[in-house]
């Protein structure tokens, strides 16, 4: 049975949109050659041959189960993440587009994008991954530095990664992400930049720019490396970004930055709090209707998640939103936004009065966090720096 999260007298009425948002498409491809001592993903290292055809057939099986609820809705974007998703072939891919065009309204020009790890690069491979559809690419560099790429775990060097992103661009896909991290065991805001320089001579559109975290549950959280101090990391930062600023680069999301009109479309449908389908082992999924805001949760385990698809038993969990659950949502989304939001799609998205919000909004604008521009809020520049204490001032007391 659903449950129902409740936090107060008014959280308990369930979230109610008055609008259908837009809706996307996220799949999870859960398997890596190694797991990293960082990342706290549902990834696991296959046994033996990876499961193409199979977990393709999950996929699909998977698609049908959850059609009812989307039905006559047009898919706006689509992305394959994972894990490593690059470790599957062109072909399984085709298969699985070609199926996820035969069963739902997939928009011309929607965004397909796929996540690729260096060291899985093939002769030919983003060529014919252009021709099943896909047309933007996000390749996980983290660093330039071997030592670097050394203590986070990675499989590739520095010119494996170089190779990768110039087979995206010898490929004709026009869009492409490099992800950098900053934050790393012994590096000095000298490295942080060189990191920065030599994505640039890559000539992305798109850096995903983000710091290290210690997540639970990981490897690092076990055995915790000495990160720099974090004065140095926010040195870091505002290098970094002051240079990607010169290279004409618009920091549009807390830790994205991109050519301008160049954003990740599919990132921002999610900081909007719009609607998305979750296939694959562990992936989640929010859907609106007229009755509700539902979030589920698919089983996590590969093997599991196989033997169940096209059944409710490959769903783990299943949520409904109340109204104080999904406001806290669309805020903590839509505030790592620089251009923040406007109160009419707060209440479009969430069913929910903005009245609700505003002595917390109001708390939040005597601290220096938060600032209005008519019906339209953003964080502040002392908010974005200060993510976290803007987040809490909207967080009810449990």
């Amino acid at each position: 049975m659903p449950r129902a999260a409740t936090a107060g007298p008014w959280h308990a009425a369930r979230a109610v949109p008055t609008e259908l948002p837009p809706l996307a498409l996220y799949v999870h491809l859960p398997w890596c050659v190694r797991k990293c001592p960082y990342c706290d993903f549902n990834s696991h290292v296959p046994v033996g041959d990876l499961p193409e055809q199979a977990y393709v057939d999950a996929l699909l099986a998977d698609l049908e189960l959850d059609l009812p609820w989307v039905a006559g809705r047009r898919v706006e974007s689509v992305y394959l993440g994972g894990g490593t998703p690059s470790l599957f072939s062109p072909p399984a891919f085709a298969r699985l587009l070609d199926g996820v065009r035969a069963r739902l309204d997939l928009a011309a020009g929607a965004e397909i994008t796929l996540e690729a790890n260096p060291g899985t690069l093939r002769d030919g491979y983003f060529a014919a991954l252009r021709e099943a559809g896909v047309n933007r690419v996000s390749v996980g560099v983290q660093s330039f530095d071997q030592a670097h790429l050394a203590t986070l775990g990675r499989i590739h060097d520095a010119d494996q990664a170089r190779a990768t992103a110039e087979a995206v661009r010898a490929a004709d896909i026009d869009e492409l992400n490099l992800d950098l991290m900053v934050g790393l065991p012994g590096q000095t805001v000298a490295g942080a930049l060189a990191d920065v320089e030599a994505a640039l001579a890559l000539d992305p559109t798109h850096l995903s720019h983000y710091q290290l975290t210690l997540e639970p549950g990981t490897a690092f959280a076990r055995h915790p490396p000495v990160l720099p101090a974090d004065a140095v990391i926010a040195a870091q930062q505002a290098a970094c970004r002051a240079r990607l600023a010169q290279a004409g680069f618009v920091h549009y999301e807390v830790s994205a930055l991109a050519h301008p009109g160049r954003h990740s479309r599919h990132n921002v449908h999610y900081w909007e709090f719009g609607d998305y389908l979750g296939l694959g082992a562990g992936a989640h999924a929010k859907l609106s209707t007229g009755s509700g805001i539902r979030r589920r949760t698919r089983v996590a385990h590969p093997a599991r998640y196989m033997a169940a698809a096209g059944r409710e038993a490959a769903v783990a969990d299943t949520l409904i939103l109340d109204a104080g659950d999904a406001a806290v949502e669309f805020l903590l989304n839509a505030l790592r936004l620089r251009e923040g939001f406007s109160i009419a799609l707060f209440e479009a998205r969430t069913g929910v009065a903005w009245g609700t919000q505003e002595p917390a909004a109001a708390r939040a604008m005597d601290l220096g966090l938060l600032e209005a521009d008519g019906a339209r809020l953003r964080a502040s520049d002392r908010g974005w720096a200060l993510l976290d204490t803007l987040l809490a001032q909207f967080l009810p007391d449990r």
